[in-house]
C-alpha cells in the first residue's frame, strides 16, 4: 500500500471516529461530509492543499477588487475617475472570483464539514459574509439610485458609509479565514503502517 493511500484511508477513519463523538450535528451537515467531494478531498494528498490555494487566491482577488472600489467610496485617491467606471471595471472580475471562492469553500467545507460546524470562528465568519451582503444590497438598491449625482463629485454619507463597512467586513473576513486555521484541530498522529522516511538524498 502506498504511504498517501495509506495516509488518504487513516484520515477517512479518524473523520469517521470524529463524526461519531459529536452526535448533535445536523443530519445534513453529516451528509455534506460523507459526500463524494468529501471523501475524495480527504483521501487525496494534493486535492484539498490545491483547492485551497484555488480559494485564498481568489478570495484574494475578490478583496483587492473591492478595496479598490470601497477606497473610491471614501474618496480615495480622488474623485476624479467616475464611480461607475470603476465599478464596472472591477466588480465583473470580483463576481467571477466570488463565484470561485463559493465552489472551493464548499468543497473545503465538505472535507471538514464536523469539524467547520462546530467551529465558532467559521460561524463568525458567515455572518460577517451575510453583513457584507446585506451591506451591497442596501447600497445597490437605495444608495446607487442617486449615483448621477455624485459619479465624478464626493460621495455622499451613505455612500462613504457602505464604503467604510465594506473594508471593515472584508478584513474581519479575512481575520476570522486565518482564525479558523488556528482553531479548527489538527490530528498530527502518523499511521501506524506508514513508514516516513525523512533521509533526504545527499545527507
Amino acid at each position: 500500500m502506498s504511504k498517501s493511500g495509506a495516509l488518504g484511508r487513516y484520515t477517512v477513519k479518524r473523520f469517521s471516529d470524529f463524526q461519531e463523538t459529536h452526535v448533535d450535528t445536523p443530519s445534513i451537515v453529516q451528509a455534506i461530509g460523507d459526500s463524494a467531494i468529501g471523501q475524495w478531498l480527504r483521501t487525496s494528498v494534493k486535492a484539498e492543499p490545491i483547492t485551497e490555494a484555488i480559494h485564498v487566491f481568489s478570495a484574494s482577488v475578490v478583496f483587492g477588487t473591492i478595496l479598490i472600489v470601497d477606497l473610491r467610496l471614501l474618496g480615495f485617491p480622488s474623485t476624479r475617475r467616475p464611480f461607475t467606471q470603476v465599478a464596472h471595471e472591477l466588480l465583473k472580475l470580483t463576481w467571477s472570483a466570488f463565484f470561485v471562492s463559493v465552489i472551493t469553500g464548499v468543497m473545503l467545507f465538505a472535507a471538514n464539514a464536523t469539524t467547520y460546524y462546530g467551529n465558532w470562528p467559521f460561524r463568525l465568519k458567515m455572518l460577517a459574509l451575510l453583513g457584507a451582503g446585506i451591506n451591497m444590497a442596501f447600497f445597490q438598491l437605495v444608495t446607487f439610485k442617486s449615483v448621477s449625482a455624485w459619479d465624478t463629485d464626493k460621495v455622499p454619507v451613505a455612500g462613504r458609509f457602505a464604503g467604510a463597512a465594506s473594508l471593515l467586513i472584508w478584513t474581519a473576513v479575512i481575520f476570522l479565514a486565518r482564525w479558523i486555521g488556528f482553531t479548527k484541530g489538527y490530528d498530527f498522529a502518523i499511521p501506524p503502517n506508514v513508514d516516513l522516511d525523512f533521509n533526504f538524498p545527499g545527507q
